[in-house]
């Protein structure tokens, strides 16, 4: 937590004197706020401590009403994935499952969404983002996003959510460095991001043209996380179909390396 180690502590928790150091005030002024004897603190004080207590964003909210200093817009996007979501997506039977922040990095991940697509884990953090991917690349053997057949219907849509999420996310400094890395270089973004577009057609259906198994044929299901700013996303192939098998094969098969004999 940015503390050096001490002691044994008799009962769990922060110290006063600790809860001040991680929030970069005095001692003296965390004891007055708590006795009620200090004047109304700062939105940025409010912001440190809702840091230093490692606070979710509702209870941020609630200790900004309490002081009485109404929050300030979201820091960033969130990047923590709720446990139950993370079990949740490891026990989808024959699905690719995964979990996208508001700026499309890939937060989480089961392991048929690592062998459909990439294993995420054997990259770092900034080549996990999905919109990147998609405008910049790499694309493997010339395919855009893995072979996805609607992979163009997810590049425009992305820029759509991009846009809003650079309207929620104002001074998040990843948000925007993001849009200008696309900006200047993606003449397809730049093109899109000017056209302002707010309308889309869903694609439910998809195929991804795999290495291995070939052709996977899937239906797309996107589940909101509201209080996270999040989405699940889940491929499924209809029971019974060669989709499937090839899905459960991949299961099986993992981010493991087939060589095929010549």
């Amino acid at each position: 937590m940015g503390l050096p180690a001490g002691t044994r502590r008799r009962t769990p928790g922060l110290r006063r004197e600790e809860v001040a150091q991680l929030a970069y005030i005095s001692a003296e002024y965390y004891t007055r706020l708590e006795q009620a004897r200090a004047t109304r603190p700062s939105r940025e004080v409010l912001a440190q401590l809702a840091r230093a207590l490692r606070l979710s964003d509702a209870e941020r909210d609630h200790l900004h009403h309490l002081a009485g200093t109404p929050p300030g817009p979201p820091p960033g996007p969130s990047r923590e994935v709720r446990q139950s979501i993370l079990d949740l997506i490891r026990t989808l039977p024959g699905a690719a499952a995964f979990v996208l922040s508001a700026t499309y990095e890939v937060l989480a991940w089961n392991d048929t969404a690592a062998a459909l697509m990439e294993d995420f884990s054997a990259l770092p953090r900034r080549d996990r983002n999905l919109v990147r991917r998609a405008f910049l690349g790499p694309h493997r053997d010339g395919r855009r996003l893995y072979g996805d057949s609607g992979a163009d219907e997810f590049a425009r849509s992305a820029v759509r959510h991009l846009r809003a999420t650079a309207a929620r996310y104002p001074g998040d400094p990843e948000v925007t460095g993001l849009v200008g890395e696309l900006l200047s270089g993606s003449e397809e973004f730049a093109r899109l991001w000017a056209a302002h577009d707010v309308t889309g057609r869903p694609t439910p259906c998809r195929t991804f043209a795999h290495p291995l198994v070939g052709p996977v044929a899937v239906t797309s299901d996107v589940l909101s996380i509201p209080d996270r700013d999040q989405h699940v996303v889940i491929y499924a192939a209809a029971p019974g179909s060669p989709s499937a098998q090839a899905l459960r094969l991949l299961a099986v098969i993992g981010t493991q390396r087939m060589e095929v004999a010549g």
